[in-house]
């Protein structure tokens, strides 16, 4: 068996498990493959930790210390390109959302304590981003 990091076309990330690579090429060619948040067949792999066999065939897990800031960085350069800035609306907007009143889509903003209480009571799910400024020279 084999776990592969998944990830679909909405951008949900997910584990599946295969007998082996091409186990999961079938499967995903025939859209057999689907998005446990959003059902979309439009899965591709991304990457995940490595093993590496040894002269004795024996697999020994490849530590590697990921680079935090880049990884940071790079969320927040898809959040800010690929989520509707709603700035101070936040809480309005998914709740238009959650009822119907306005199309899905992914938005960004904020929102006050009192306001993410609501949400909750709402039963919409966020996610909190604390804000952090760059260092100078740093976007």
């Amino acid at each position: 068996m084999i776990a592969f990091d998944l990830r679909c076309s909405n951008g949900h990330s997910f584990e599946g498990w295969f007998k082996d690579l091409e186990s999961f090429n079938e499967q995903d060619s025939q859209g057999m493959v689907t998005c446990p948040s959003c059902r979309s067949t439009n899965i591709t792999r991304v990457l995940s930790p490595v093993a590496i066999k040894s002269r004795q065939g024996e697999e020994k897990p490849t530590e590697v210390e990921p680079d935090y800031q880049k990884l940071a960085k790079g969320m927040m350069e898809y959040i800010r390109n690929n989520f509707d800035d709603v700035g101070a609306d936040f809480s309005k907007e998914a709740l238009k959302m959650h009822y119907g009143v306005a199309k899905k889509r992914n938005i960004r903003g904020s929102a006050t304590g009192k306001e993410e209480e609501t949400l909750k009571d709402e039963g919409i799910k966020f996610f909190k981003i604390p804000s952090i400024k760059p260092k100078d020279g740093d976007d």
